[in-house]
């Protein structure tokens, strides 16, 4: 299951997000959203979890919980919505 984790501070690493999770069971994979002109935190991220009640257990218990300064936002990630080119054509 995707987990979305927000309200991360700047300074928290994807590693310290990965040991957040620990308890929970084996993270397959976190990544931390940044800017990609500055490279700096968007002040959230993704962490992936392969068992379902593992991941559930990690919302519950994570969610609301202080990291690095900041009390997190965790909650299962929605489906990312596709995004269009910019030019939609509209019939008048």
């Amino acid at each position: 299951m995707n987990i979305y984790v927000g309200n991360l501070s700047p300074a928290t690493t994807e590693e310290e997000l990965r040991k957040a999770f620990v308890e929970f069971g084996h993270a397959e994979s976190v990544k931390i959203i940044k800017d990609k002109f500055t490279g700096e935190s968007r002040g959230f991220g993704f962490v992936e979890l392969p068992n379902a009640a593992q991941a559930r257990e990690a919302i519950a218990g994570l969610n609301g919980i202080e990291l690095g300064g900041n009390i997190l936002t965790v909650n299962e990630a929605r489906a990312k919505r596709q995004r269009g080119s910019g030019r939609e054509r509209r019939s008048w």
